[in-house]
């Protein structure tokens, strides 16, 4: 039998394992990807490992989301990662060069290849045939290393494509409505591969839209074929020798099948606060916003701004609108300059930000206090853009343009009624400007010997003791479903800097849940506490801050009734307990302050037995469920990852 493009990515990449859903495999990871939110950690992590420099074929840190320099904590976070990636043989982008997921496809993308990175949208590289996997930093770290990266064998969720996208609607309508119809967990344990003859009208950066936020569908990853637009978009980089063509067999199945007219498609929204929140324009189109906001990951070509410009030229946009625009990379930036769309852009009353994640990740551009803010990034969580009562809609480039103009929620399609304007297509230039510049290559002499500039912000990974025999401990948060990382440790230009020093940034944890957290948590610090919670805990942001900290602070389990992917893999990783109830009614069961015992607890996670938990404060007892494999029970008995690696290096 033939094999579909994702079975070929993995095949080709098996280390371990067997290709059978839910077993366990172990890939070996050709790229790695790390980000300044995340990198600092990952560059420690990697310090840490005594291993001179990186083993992957390629490795890039980019410097996208902590911008703003408003004291000297992010910009010491820069000179440290320059100089670790000098020290580790790491390719460096400059603080300015652009957003990693899009700079990465522009000039490493290569197909067939493996990618890891330490940010949950690393799967936008799917678009050109990579197999691109986020996970949290340590993960990461331990791929520079050389060491494989080991996952469960995910579904192949096959969606066809046919049709053509009609006017006014784009490739952010495609993957809005995937999350229509499956909402934020759809994609649980699932690689998600498009095909079809729908595909023949999509640009490269056009899938990186749908590959980008396969991530918020909870997908493992998602993969297009390498056809001839990816050879065509490798041809316009500069490097059309790094294409290989990578289609599925004429005989290949998939283990889940979808399929997508696209012709009948309309524009679509995210309502707050979430992404699977979605319905059609028309449903709440007339709402006054305050801002629009075009750029991200989420929606980084070229043709993305290009279509804005040409919607608002010769426009004034509404005088009540903040209209952001952040551009993706340099490169984007300098060729939406020589073609004269910024000029549109900035005349009609756009602000202009520098080429980085910006507003996305919480940077700047936070919306009014119980404003509406229209925005084409890939999440809406609740206080993500830094306004804690936020109301961000997630929306097309196109849906964005109009309502800027407009000042109210507008399907785009009624600007043919109100300007008497037909659908401004924009394409990519033929001869695009390339800009390569902005990325400092590793030394070819090697600098082992070099020095990492550690500021006084940068404080080296606290160390965790190992996981006790017995856990009498209370529950000091009980939340629901679809806790995301951005609720447990949140983002945004007044925590993040903080994120090279775990002790600070603990702070913050659980904050917009519950502020009186962090006093109670330090109180159980040496004793430890339990966290119990809903479905889905831990969607979102790979960033295992998330699970560092509240470890640091004393968690030592939690107890819910489904986990995320990459955050059940960061709190193994960092030796907290991942349980999940065998009852999901037993949740009820459970109150915020009760004391939950577990008893020979190592023994029983050793032994793949079902764990025990007693309810002392209500005299009752749960079951309760983990799927540990043998080498993550190694870590939570050892007491995290690094212990291990640091055991094995000493013996």
């Amino acid at each position: 039998m033939g094999m579909n493009v994702a079975e070929k990515l993995i095949h080709s990449h098996l280390v371990d394992g067997t290709m059978e859903p839910g077993e366990e495999i172990s890939l070996k990871m050709d790229q790695t990807l790390t980000q300044d939110a995340t990198g600092t950690m990952v560059m420690l992590e990697f310090e840490a490992m005594g291993i001179p420099e990186v083993q992957t074929e390629v490795s890039a840190q980019y410097v996208d989301h902590n911008l703003i320099q408003a004291d000297y904590k992010n910009p010491d976070d820069h000179l440290f990662l320059r100089s670790a990636c000098r020290k580790f043989g790491v390719y460096y982008s400059r603080p300015g060069n652009g957003v990693s997921h899009p700079v990465h496809q522009e000039r490493f993308g290569v197909p067939g290849k493996t990618l890891i990175g330490s940010d949950s949208h690393t799967p936008a590289a799917g678009a050109i045939g990579m197999l691109a996997i986020g996970a949290g930093g340590l993960d990461v770290a331990m791929a520079m290393a050389g060491e494989p990266y080991t996952i469960r064998m995910p579904e192949i969720w096959g969606v066809k494509l046919t049709g053509e996208l009609p006017d006014w609607v784009s490739a952010k309508d495609v993957i809005l409505e995937m999350l229509r119809r499956h909402d934020v967990d759809g994609g649980v344990n699932r690689i998600i591969e498009y095909y079809g003859p729908g595909l023949d009208n999509l640009s490269c950066m056009d899938r990186h839209v749908v590959a980008n936020m396969g991530t918020e569908l909870g997908a493992t990853s998602t993969v297009f074929p390498s056809d001839e637009e990816v050879k065509r978009f490798l041809r316009s980089q500069g490097r059309e020798e790094d294409w290989q063509e990578l289609k599925a067999d004429p005989d290949a199945t998939y283990d889940v099948h979808e399929e997508i007219n696209l012709s009948e498609l309309v524009p679509l929204i995210a309502k707050p606060s979430s992404p699977g929140n979605v319905v059609p324009v028309r449903e709440v189109e007339g709402q006054e916003i305050y801002q629009s906001y075009v750029g991200s990951s989420a929606n980084p070509g070229f043709r993305d701004f290009a279509v804005a410009a040409n919607i608002v030229d010769g426009h004034q946009v509404h005088d009540r609108v903040s209209f952001d625009v952040n551009p993706t990379s340099r490169q984007i930036l300098e060729n939406l300059m020589h073609t004269g769309h910024l000029q549109k852009l900035t005349r009609a009353g756009a602000r202009i930000h520098q080429a980085g994640c910006n507003g996305c990740i919480g940077m700047g551009q936070a919306p009014a206090t119980g404003r509406i803010s229209l925005r084409t990034v890939p999440r809406n969580f609740p206080g993500r853009s830094g306004t804690k009562e936020d109301a961000v809609y997630l929306v097309s480039p196109e849906t964005a343009a109009a309502s800027a103009l407009t000042g109210k929620i507008t399907d785009p399609r009624d600007l043919e009624e109100i300007y008497d304007m037909s659908y401004p297509r924009a394409e990519e230039p033929e001869d695009i400007i390339i800009n390569t510049d902005q990325i400092v290559a590793p030394a070819t002499n090697g600098e082992a010997s070099a020095e990492l500039e550690k500021g006084p912000n940068v404080v080296s990974l606290p160390e965790f003791e190992p996981l006790p025999d017995e856990l009498t401990v209370p529950v000091l948060l009980k939340v629901g479903d679809d806790i995301s990382t951005d609720e447990i440790m949140p983002a945004g230009s007044r925590i993040l800097p903080y994120r090279s020093n775990i002790p600070r940034i603990s702070e913050f944890v659980f904050e917009v849940v519950d502020e009186s957290f962090f006093d109670r948590a330090m109180e159980r610090q040496d004793k430890g506490f339990a966290i119990v919670g809903g479905t889905n805990y831990g969607q979102g942001s790979s960033r295992e801050h998330a699970a560092i900290a509240p470890r640091w602070l004393g968690t030592r389990v939690k107890l819910v009734k489904s986990f995320a992917r990459i955050h059940r893999q960061n709190l193994a990783n960092f030796g907290i307990l991942p349980l999940t109830f065998a009852d999901p009614s037993d949740f009820d069961r459970i109150d915020q302050g009760d004391v939950l015992k577990v008893e020979n607890v190592r023994a029983a996670i050793q032994a793949g037995e079902k764990v025990s938990v007693r309810n002392e404060t209500k005299d009752e007892t749960y079951t309760a469920l983990h799927d540990l494999t043998p080498r993550e029970i190694e870590m939570l008995l050892e007491g995290s990852l690094i212990n291990v690696v640091k055991r094995r290096f000493r013996e």
